[in-house]
């Protein structure tokens, strides 16, 4: 048969063919001039001679990359591998400012740090960063939002009854809402006229030549707002109140009932509250018509006190003075000289001793918190069965150690950073991951945009290890060296896959210069 099938295997040994006789012609050109030629043409001549044998290593890697099977790889100018930690593969080209993911359903392309797109249809999501933090695109099934710097943004979807909604926002000018039901519309053009609905932690915020006029509704207290702050009136289920800040304030609530999660009607406390000359005189008493009524009076900053069945406390002069803890609740006596700096405490529910910033050790049945020389070590641990949680920090930022542990499942979390070096995690099923260097994720961790934005410009070694499945990878300075290994396989590239090696059941492959030689070469070209 004269002609074969032009499928990927076939072209690629056209291609290695061609790059052969154009290896040995461009060194011909570039070293056997005759002398009378060499100079006659003198140096251009040998240095054109040159620029094609470059030509020639260029048109190598180019045809590689375009007859490249699997298995191709060259480092930093283009390398495609199997993903280490989850099923898929992955494409990485022109060292760190490419990639494309494909890990189960999930689908990823970057353009490090300019742009990053993740689809995942499964899940019904999409995720887009351009420039991230500055524009970002987020959709999960119907619900989206779209924004420019947190300033301008775009978002809808559907609301708890099932109804779509757009939103408008140019923060903190222009806010609006267009939904088919009319009663979630709104529209405001701040400071001049307009009403928010559930936006800054409000149920409703109506304002006219704000600050003017504002009237605020968060369930059913509302408050309307005359020169806000200065003056205002509040109401709402047995509420009234009225403040002319700072000068005087008087709010009162009458004890009423609400039904709990098990359908169990209790009784919610009421209060009294005072204050004259804002900030210096308060008098309040919380809890009215329960079994722990709390009186509470301060004259800032002479002192503070709080009494109640099950508490009380004294501090003089106030914040940072002479400090006296009695809980009978949680059953412990405190004594603070001057508190926060110097406290001790002890008893079945706290023990604490500090002498800030030099020591801190306080711990109760849950919670542990430890310091020396503060900010230098810090240790935390969190003990709720069967969760537990440690974390052990210097310097803020430059160490972090967290280790969750399931204590039922004899599982564990582990993850180290040490800022600028390095970030090292293991998940829960036993998967590793370490990365040098790490210049943003000690500040940010779990951050995905981060992860996929910012993380390839600086990650110069990367390894990865899989205990369920036993593969591990390596790479360093963006795949000039990589190594694979799998069960059955291993995989070696260095220095733009001019040398690589793999290892596979049928055998051993070594590559020079592109060019093929081992056993496993040799079963492929019989075939």
């Amino acid at each position: 048969m004269l002609f074969h099938p032009l499928n990927r295997s076939n072209l690629g040994r056209i291609t290695l063919a061609f790059v052969k006789r154009s290896f040995w012609l461009a060194r011909l050109d570039a070293w056997s001039f005759p002398p009378s030629i060499a100079r006659s043409k003198g140096l251009g001549a040998m240095r054109l001679g040159r620029i094609k044998f470059s030509i020639t290593i260029f048109c190598i890697g180019f045809c590689c990359l375009m007859t490249a099977k699997a298995d191709w790889s060259m480092g930093p100018l283009y390398d495609e591998f199997p993903l280490t930690l989850a099923p898929g593969r992955r494409t990485e080209a022109v060292g760190p400012l490419f990639f494309s993911e494909q890990k189960e359903s999930q689908k990823q392309f970057a353009l490090p740090p300019l742009f990053s797109r993740t689809v995942d249809p499964d899940l019904e999501s999409e995720e887009m960063d351009f420039l991230y933090p500055l524009v970002t695109y987020d959709r999960y099934g119907a619900e989206y939002r779209f924004q420019i710097l947190q300033v301008f943004a775009f978002a809808g979807g559907n609301t708890q009854e099932e109804n779509k909604s757009r939103r408008f926002t140019l923060f903190p000018i222009y806010f609006q809402q267009r939904s088919p039901i009319p009663e979630f519309n709104y529209t405001a053009l701040f400071p001049i006229y307009g009403t928010l609905k559930n936006r800054l932690f409000r149920d409703k915020i109506h304002f006219v030549a704000w600050p003017l006029y504002v009237e605020t509704q968060r369930k059913d207290i509302v408050t309307d707002n005359y020169l806000f702050p200065i003056f205002h009136l509040r109401h709402g289920n047995a509420l009234h109140g009225w403040q002319v800040w700072p000068l005087l304030g008087v709010e009162h609530k009458g004890v009423t009932t609400r039904t709990n999660r098990l359908d169990e009607e209790e009784i919610v406390g009421g209060y009294e509250k005072l204050f004259v000359l804002w900030p210096i005189f308060f008098k309040n008493t919380m809890g009215i018509g329960t079994e722990n009524p709390e009186k509470q009076l301060s004259v800032l900053p002479l002192f503070t006190t709080m009494h109640s069945p099950q508490r009380d406390s004294t501090t003089a002069p106030w914040p940072i003075g002479l400090s006296i803890t009695d809980d009978r609740a949680r059953k412990y006596h405190e004594v603070g000289a001057p508190w926060p700096l110097i406290v001790f405490a002890h008893g079945e529910g706290k023990n604490t001793k500090r002498v800030w910033p030099i020591f801190s050790r306080a711990s109760n049945s849950n919670l542990t918190s430890n310091f020396y020389l503060w900010p230098v070590y810090k240790y935390n641990r969190l003990y709720s069965p069967p969760l537990e949680r440690e974390r052990t920090r210097i310097l803020f930022f430059l160490y972090s150690d967290v280790l969750e542990k399931n204590l039922e499942a004899n599982v564990a979390l582990h993850r180290v950073d040490f800022w600028p070096l390095f970030t090292f995690r293991r998940d829960l099923e036993g998967k590793e991951r370490l990365q040098i260097l790490s210049l943003l994720e000690p500040f940010l961790p779990n951050n995905k945009s981060i992860e996929r934005d910012y993380s390839p410009l600086w990650s110069i070694w990367r390894a990865e290890k899989n205990p369920i499945t036993q593969a591990s990878s390596q790479s360093l300075f963006w795949n000039l060296y990589r190594r694979n290994v799998s069960a059955t396989t291993k995989k070696c590239s260095l220095l733009f896959g001019l040398f690589q090696y793999e290892s596979a059941p049928e055998g051993k492959r070594w590559r020079l210069v592109y060019v093929s030689f081992g056993t496993a070469a040799r079963t492929q070209t019989k075939k």
